[in-house]
């Protein structure tokens, strides 16, 4: 299939004795080629399976690996290593290296207990020491209330004693009492205290004197804190020598017990096993020939959408199937834009995959936003970074590529602005002539010329070459050139839309239970139509050929009787309903066309941003005064960068509104569940 499609995928039931399951789990393992299907338990004469001997001894393990892992800090190799090795550790001194980890780990676990009670302790003792009264002395009478905090009036505390006896000493701003009263005395004592701010202070357990176990105390903490420094010491020690063989064990481990725990999401009886699940057909003979040994029957049957059943794969409708995972067609260069898809959600079975489009749409329009050489150059260099420093993370890798991409976009349109770092490149547009030597790159523009190469074509389309967005000089510019080309360019990015909307319709259906030829020309047709009217109206209406006005306004408003029909027909909205729903929905669509905008709007506010940095600091700077220029060349490389990062957030967020909100909305069901086969990943292990 091509690559507007997800891979087709077939229906796969295997069933051999059950004393070979073990093996052909492991067969599976290996392929990484079956999306398995979890038994029900609805067949009667069948279970779920056991797992295999071992499990217990391996999830222990595992169970230790992972606390360990979540103890230490620590990366991966650089690459996947041999799985010999990995497996001779585990089989060895590995194990006994992670209870050492863990204990350690424990130990500081139980230090951190204890410190925090001696600083508790610590806290009490410090605030109580200056009285200079030994602990068992301030509590426990029986026919006397002792009151011992901080007070804000000591004067109001001394009042508040009475032929009692108050003890005073100094806690920071405050001050500190211990009051001793008759119990009889002691409720009008805790009155006058409150008045005069009294707050109590925890009294510490213990005998003897304050200071002396404040002393002992803090030697106790500091012997504690100590221990638990060597501790961590000790442990980030460990990760050095032993974190990368950590990870690779935990992942060798956790293989294992996949392959060994699987069977319980299996169907088994007395003597049998029956897996069921999906494949790729593109696998389909490589799975069958594999298994043909452990297996007594294999049989994988191509799935077929059924007229109208291609709905949203929900099962409250009685047209829609039970619909296959969804696999992504095997892909180098565009992979990376799989990445938007996934954070959208797969396309529907059969349904047309995005990814290719955006694949060259996403970096254009970003190009168009951003559109500066110097800022897609860092950019794309922070993307080689990343895949640098990526290593066996995958995921690091595509996003390294996703910013190489876009970066491109931003350097491609950059040339055609004839924009850097926020200048323009020519003289005659105010260059600085840093930014001037780069007219080498350009063939020459004559005297009194401000593009090399220019075209008027139908439409009023204006193209030139540089195509200049923002400087106006002598009223030449392309500014308002720019704004029409988004417009126009939203209209093609969204009738494309209603395209791709029209054949998944006409092949799959609505998800309301209609599909073919005249759903889909009701459905997406009707829209089309609108666009198109809509387009010769709006074009007449501001441009020069007003003849355009009336056949646009007639072929409109027929689009939106259609509208009226196909929310009737295939939508079951009332009718009397549709006549006022019907003009809303399509008044809708010029907000869509017009969101492209943004190409141009968001862009200018970067190129004016990065302008503004270049007059008011660049510009200005004079190496008569060293340390002013040091400033203003600081200030212009923190604008610079500003600009910058503003300009790869920004653009981001707009392209992909652009892409899953105005353009996919016109056709994108994005119900698929993502193909996840069974089978050893290997990020830090290569399998054998």
């Amino acid at each position: 299939m091509s690559q507007v499609n997800t891979q087709q995928m077939g229906r796969m039931v295997a069933a051999g004795n059950k004393e070979k399951l073990g093996k052909a789990v492991e067969i599976l393992a290996r392929l990484e080629a079956m999306h398995i299907i979890d038994y029900d338990g609805s067949e009667d004469g069948f279970s779920l399976g056991s797992p295999e001997k071992g499990s217990e001894e391996v999830g222990r393990g595992l169970v230790k690996a992972r606390a360990a892992a979540s103890v230490v800090e620590t990366s991966g190799p650089a690459s996947p290593v041999p799985e010999g090795p990995v497996r001779d550790s585990l089989g060895s001194d590995l194990p006994a290296k992670i209870e050492e980890v863990l204990s350690d780990s424990s130990r500081i676990d139980d230090l951190d207990n204890e410190i925090s009670s001696l600083l508790e302790e610590e806290t009490g003792l410090s605030q109580i020491a200056p009285l200079g009264i030994d602990l068992e002395l301030l509590g426990g009478y029986e026919s006397i209330t002792s009151f011992v905090g901080t007070v804000e009036n000591v004067h109001e505390a001394r009042e508040a004693v009475g032929s009692g006896l108050i003890i005073e000493g100094k806690a920071g701003k405050s001050g500190l009492v211990a009051v001793f009263v008759r119990n009889e005395d002691s409720g009008q004592a805790s009155m006058k205290l409150e008045q005069a701010g009294f707050e109590s202070i925890q009294i510490p357990e213990g005998e003897g004197s304050a200071a002396a176990r404040l002393s002992e105390v803090r030697k106790a903490k500091g012997t504690l804190e100590g221990e638990k420094y060597d501790l961590e010491k000790r442990i980030d020690q460990w990760s050095k020598s032993n974190g990368e063989m950590l990870l690779c064990g935990l992942e060798v481990l956790e293989r294992d017990h996949d392959v060994l725990t699987t069977p319980v999401r299996i169907a088994v009886s007395e003597h049998a096993f029956v897996i069921d699940g999906w494949v790729a057909m593109g696998r389909s003979e490589e799975v069958q020939s594999s298994l043909k040994e452990v297996c007594l029957f294999t049989e994988i049957t191509p799935f077929e959408m059924e007229a109208g059943g291609g709905g949203h794969g929900h099962s409250d409708h009685h047209h829609s199937q039970k619909m296959p995972p969804i696999a992504f067609q095997e892909r180098s260069s565009s992979r990376p834009m799989e990445l938007l898809t996934d954070a959208v959600g797969r396309p529907a079975y059969g349904r047309i995959d995005p990814t290719i489009f955006m694949f060259i749409t996403y970096p254009i329009f970003f190009g168009i936003m951003l559109g500066d050489m110097a800022y897609g150059l860092v950019t794309m260099g922070l993307g080689a970074l990343l895949i640098r420093r990526s290593g066996t993370n995958e995921m690091l890798k595509l996003g390294g590529k996703f910013l190489i991409y876009i970066g491109f976009g931003s350097v491609v349109f950059g040339y055609l602005y004839a924009e850097f770092a926020g200048w323009e490149i020519f003289p005659h547009h105010g260059s600085n002539p840093a930014a001037g030597v780069l007219q080498i790159l350009y063939p020459s523009i004559p005297e009194g010329m401000y593009h090399a190469w220019d075209a008027s074509l139908p439409l009023g389309i204006e193209l030139a070459f540089p195509f200049h967005r923002v400087v106006m000089v002598d009223d030449h510019g392309n500014l308002e050139h720019l704004i029409l080309l988004t417009i126009y360019l939203g209209v093609i990015h969204v009738f494309l839309g209603l395209v791709i909307g029209f054949r998944d319709i006409m092949l799959f259906g609505n998800g309301h239970g209609g599909f073919g030829l005249v759903c889909a020309f009701f459905e997406k047709g009707a829209w089309m139509i609108l666009l198109v009217g809509g387009f010769m109206f709006s074009y007449g209406f501001i441009g020069p050929s007003e003849w355009m006005m009336q056949p646009g306004a007639a072929i409109a408003i027929l689009a939106t009787i259609m509208l009226m029909w196909t929310l009737y027909k295939y939508h079951g909205v009332p009718f009397p309903i549709n006549i006022g729903l019907a003009p809303i929905e399509a008044v809708g669509m010029v907000p869509t066309v017009i969101s492209y905008v943004r190409l141009f709007a968001v862009g200018v506010v970067g190129v004016k941003i990065a302008e503004t940095g270049n007059n008011m600091l660049f510009d200005k700077v004079s190496f008569d005064e060293p340390l002013m220029a040091i400033g203003l060349l600081i200030g212009w490389l923190a604008v610079q960068f500003f600009a910058w990062g503003l300009g790869v957030f920004s653009p981001n967020i707009h392209a992909a509104r652009l892409h899953f909100v105005e353009w996919m909305k016109q056709y994108y069901d994005s119900s698929g569940e993502a193909f996840n086969p069974f089978g050893l990943r290997t990020q830090y292990v290569e399998v054998d």
